[in-house]
């Protein structure tokens, strides 16, 4: 791989680990600072809806700024953030800090993108993208329980200091080993929303706010869900995020497989019934060892293996804006767990952790509903949009 895409796939594992890790902390955070699980868990939210009102936001405000300095200062504000959360002493000191580090994420992750599709050539910008994004995806198969075991030896201030040390690591990095890249044309925020008018495009987007609200609030809570298997030891945990993000890798890659040969609705139903059947069994399958280990299993593949047909389905609809499209389905993503810590911590305070999957089952329910109106949409007339080409019509 191009050390310079290694770099930025630094970065991306540094903000990858931040956001999936604090599951595996939330009880030690709680604990620590005298408050309940549920408060703690809006460490969660803040983070992610910090980063996904300010992504869109920052890339229009940014577009004209050189773009090795956005990295630096992105991951600087990532990093300031994070040491702050490990000598935070009380829940709104950690709450700020929560907020500054999504900052730092939201400026962050869409540019180093931009980045690595420009340093690349045309026929080899895809490979680009993906080694990028990779850092992403093997934060959840390593960063998340690599920091979860740290912590489980030390406490989760450990863990934070483990993360900032990423982030210093990357900014290091990407100041010494990035050249200078072109600026990209300056695109306004109005700009950016306007596909959002097309109600195909708004139903894609709500489908994957609601799906991986649901996917993610069990994420977000995982150290109390999974209690009566791990007895609170977060080295079990850790072990647990592990499969679950080797499973949430091999979903991600056998989707891209299967997105070429099968229509993006199959997969993207498929993934949603599955999950939906896995997490109403939850508080059952929960109780054991093995049978929490298969559960994770589908959890994992079902909620990457999303992924990839949402995508497919966006680009195909406006291709000529794909970018901008998977940047708001990204926001979107954020937004549905920015929603479910908040939703996450209330109902843990009435029905207890032991059903909170089954809530998170009623949202990917709502996810499935939202998709077959948006399939619906996709093959009914649209009055309000330009002809287009029969490569943008295609059905998805």
């Amino acid at each position: 791989m191009d050390r310079r895409l290694l770099i930025l796939a630094v970065g991306m594992f540094a903000m990858g680990t931040d956001n999936f890790v604090v599951a595996g902390i939330l009880p030690g955070v709680a604990t620590s600072l005298n408050t309940s699980v549920s408060l703690a868990g809006l460490m969660v939210t803040v983070y992610a809806l910090t980063y996904a009102l300010a992504a869109p936001v920052m890339a229009a405000l940014t577009g004209g700024s050189p773009r090795k300095l956005l990295l630096v200062s992105a991951l600087g504000i990532f990093v300031v953030g994070n040491m702050l959360s490990a000598v935070a002493a009380d829940l709104h000191w950690i709450l700020f800090s929560r907020a500054l580090s999504g900052f730092g994420a939201a400026l962050f992750s869409p540019t180093a993108l931009g980045v690595a599709s420009a340093l690349a050539a045309p026929e080899k910008r895809g490979r680009a993208l993906a080694a990028v994004t990779a850092g992403l995806t093997g934060a959840t198969a390593l960063g998340s329980p690599i920091g979860t075991f740290i912590g489980g030896f030390g406490s989760w201030r450990t863990t934070l200091w483990f993360v900032t040390l990423l982030g210093m690591a990357a900014m290091t990095g990407v100041w010494t080993m990035l050249p200078s890249v072109p600026r990209p044309a300056s695109v306004r925020l109005r700009e950016r929303l306007a596909p959002v008018r097309d109600v195909r495009i708004t139903l894609t987007l709500l489908t994957s706010l609601f799906a991986f609200g649901g996917f993610l609030m069990v994420y977000t809570f995982a150290g109390v869900v999974l209690q009566r298997v791990t007895h609170g030891d977060e080295r079990i945990l850790a072990g647990m995020f592990l499969l679950w993000g080797v499973a949430a890798t091999a979903g991600n890659l056998l989707s891209g497989r299967l997105v070429d040969r099968f229509e993006s609705r199959t997969i993207i139903n498929a993934m949603l019934w599955l999950a939906i059947i896995n997490f109403c069994a939850l508080p059952w399958t929960s109780a054991h060892a093995f049978t929490t280990a298969i559960a994770l299993a589908i959890w994992g593949i079902c909620g990457w293996g999303l992924i990839v047909p949402q995508q497919h389905r966006l680009v195909q609809l406006k291709p000529s804006v794909a970018p901008l499209l998977l940047a708001l389905n990204n926001t979107a993503t954020y937004i549905g767990l920015a929603c479910s810590g908040a939703l996450g911590g209330a109902v843990l305070q009435t029905i207890g952790s032991r059903y909170l999957s089954l809530v998170a089952a009623a949202l990917i329910a709502i996810a499935f509903l939202l998709a077959e109106f948006a399939h619906r949409c996709i093959h009914r007339p649209f009055p309000q949009r330009r002809a287009t080409t029969n490569r943008e019509a295609d059905p998805v």
